[in-house]
């Protein structure tokens, strides 16, 4: 049996019934109510396609003070008695498979392993690859995290399948912001050209398969991972390992305008999902961010695992992300050469 939750909405709005699956992915986006935007249309038969035009509205759209206005509106998460009921489907496993970051190992400090949730200080190149995501979700502004991630097409981003499409509606003004601090873009403004998820997200939100990419534009005639460069990735490569994760939480305590890591040995979740767990604190915003394994303080970089997908209410030092399996490696695939 599939519990099912109560999700808040904005004021006045009445709530509305869904499969905790579906539900539960919601946890982390952030939505306003003060700015409602013209939504970006999608092109032809592909859902994901967005328009040059609407690209470049929204490029326009996305202003510094719009994004530091972006504030969480709560959402309910799993709580005990529906966890001990619910069940999701078990990711599925291929070969295992490595690929290198073309990042440039820019220096870095070292910082304190495991972390259950700190301001990232070390620097190196995961300051320039990972970043916010902003985008219009039911005519209100919305914000997750992503990572620029090596990639033949050099312009792939690695975000959860929520931060691309939610309750059967794909997001539009959709942009990847790499390095973002205080509404600003150091690295620029970068307009998605398309978005994907797996299979299993885009047909009925399975909680296992909360993984969602982009193609991004290019930006003054250049390619994202040639300005900012890709971390690398790692497919079916198995649980209880040392990872890194990273985001932009802007739920209490967090701000949304720092960037955020937590770090530690990961677990297979024993109660819904066969996701990954990590003892950390982050919040709204965060939703998309990277886990890493094979993570090097010193420079930065590390191979992408997972994302930063959901959490147990009652278990609100505990982040949860996606097993990067066979579909997962599959989204990987179509979206680099899209």
């Amino acid at each position: 049996m599939i519990a099912s939750f109560r999700r808040v909405r904005a004021s006045g709005a009445a709530p509305v019934r869904r499969t905790v699956l579906a539900a539960l992915t919601g946890v982390a986006a952030l939505l306003t109510t003060a700015v409602v935007a013209a939504p970006a249309s999608a092109a032809g038969t592909d859902p994901g396609a967005v328009t040059l035009a609407a690209q470049e509205d929204a490029r326009d759209f996305w202003t510094p003070e719009r994004m530091r206005q972006a504030t969480p509106l709560d959402v309910l998460s799993l709580d005990r008695a529906e966890a001990s009921e619910a069940r999701a489907s078990t990711p599925r496993k291929g070969k295992e498979t490595l690929v290198a970051p073309s990042a440039p190992a820019a220096e870095a400090g070292i910082l304190a392993f495991p972390s259950g949730g700190a301001a990232w200080t070390g620097g190196g190149a995961v300051v320039q690859t990972a970043g916010r995501v902003f985008f219009t979700y039911g005519g209100r502004t919305a914000s997750c995290s992503g990572n620029a991630v090596t990639s033949a097409n050099k312009s792939t981003v690695i975000t959860a399948g929520h931060c691309v499409k939610l309750e059967g509606a794909w997001h539009t003004d959709w942009v990847f912001v790499p390095g973002y601090h205080d509404g600003q873009a150091p690295h620029g403004t970068w307009a998605a050209a398309k978005t994907l998820s797996t299979p299993q997200w885009t047909a009925s939100e399975d909680i296992n398969y909360d993984i969602g990419a982009a193609v991004v534009a290019p930006l003054n005639g250049k390619n994202l991972t040639d300005v900012v460069g890709g971390q690398g990735l790692a497919f079916n490569t198995g649980y209880n390992k040392a990872m890194y994760a990273f985001g932009f939480p802007a739920a209490a305590p967090y701000d949304g305008q720092k960037f955020i890591y937590c770090s530690g040995t990961t677990y297979r979740d024993f109660l819904l999902s066969s996701d990954h767990g990590l003892t950390c604190n982050m919040t709204g915003g965060s939703s998309g961010g990277p886990w890493f394994t094979q993570f090097n303080e010193t420079t930065g970089t590390g191979l992408q695992s997972s994302v930063n997908s959901f959490k147990y209410n009652f278990l609100p030092n505990a982040m949860y992300g996606p097993y990067f399996g066979a579909d997962a490696q599959n989204l990987y695939q179509t979206a680099q050469t899209s």
